[in-house]
């Protein structure tokens, strides 16, 4: 019987500790080693803006995949406008290019589209994203995206010992992860009338590209600023952006979406 009980206690005993390994230990070590291999935009949360000046020059107002907005620039070379998708007459999608070299990429994304993809990509059910974000309810694109951008490594769990909290935060941190490299210059939050979002990139620092994200109930729009070619050595501005987003509506009614009338 003495034997038995040696055995067992020898079998047991490390079985125990390798499963409170696999279990607990496991998923705290790889949350560390996440947090630290993680690209550096993960570190930035979403701050104010620091200037919301409008820019008041010449330009245009535009009519495009079912949104009316404002451009301080007059340039706008339509023979090179391109919609997509191009094999079917609904366009959600307007690439404008500008003589200067600058471009402008706006596209209508559905309204809870962000959600459907979150669920998509990470092979999680739309409860689990209710349960993670909608605090009982069912969240907007914005309330998810939201928890996305504001979360950070600083705000991890690293010491639970609850497998779903570590599970839950690996997935924010792969979403996050995902953000352009522009964000590590810097995130603000954006708001107008109808919209709310986020700025990805700070217009101080020149880079090729400057991303929007602009969320509401009736669908989110996605609004990229692309001056790799652009001949203006100061880039775009943050006037000049907010010009964009405080002139952003919806149409009421679709329209030819390719309409443009001077400003």
């Amino acid at each position: 019987m003495r034997i038995f009980r040696r055995i067992l206690l020898t079998v047991v005993i490390p079985c125990g500790v390798l499963f409170a390994g696999g279990y607990w230990i496991a998923p705290i070590a790889l949350s560390f080693y996440a947090a630290k291999t993680a690209p550096a935009a993960v570190n930035v949360v979403p701050v104010d803006l620091a200037d919301h000046s409008v820019s008041q020059a010449a330009g245009l107002r535009l009519s495009y995949v079912g949104y009316d907005f404002e451009v301080p620039w007059s340039d706008l070379d339509q023979t090179q406008t391109r919609l997509y998708p191009q094999d079917r007459a609904e366009k959600n999608e307007a690439v404008l290019t500008f003589r200067s070299g600058l471009k402008v990429t706006i596209i209508a994304v559905p309204a809870r589209q962000f959600v459907r993809d979150f669920s998509s990509d990470f092979s999680v059910g739309p409860h689990i994203v209710n349960t993670s974000f909608g605090r009982g309810g069912v969240p907007s694109d914005y309330v998810v995206a939201s928890n996305i951008y504001n979360f950070s490594p600083a705000t991890m769990h690293y010491w639970s010992l609850s497998p779903q909290v570590h599970y839950r935060e690996d997935v924010m941190l792969s979403m996050k992860s995902m953000l352009p490299g522009s964000a590590e210059h810097g995130i603000f939050n954006l708001q107008n009338a109808g919209y709310r979002g986020f700025q990805q990139g700070n217009p101080q620092v020149r880079q090729d590209t400057l991303l929007l994200n602009l969320y509401s109930d009736d669908g989110s729009v996605q609004i990229k600023f692309s001056q790799k070619d652009y001949r203006n050595p100061a880039g775009v501005t943050q006037a000049e952006i907010n010009r964009v987003v405080q002139s952003l509506q919806r149409r009421a009614v679709l329209e030819n979406p390719t309409a443009i009338a001077q400003k």
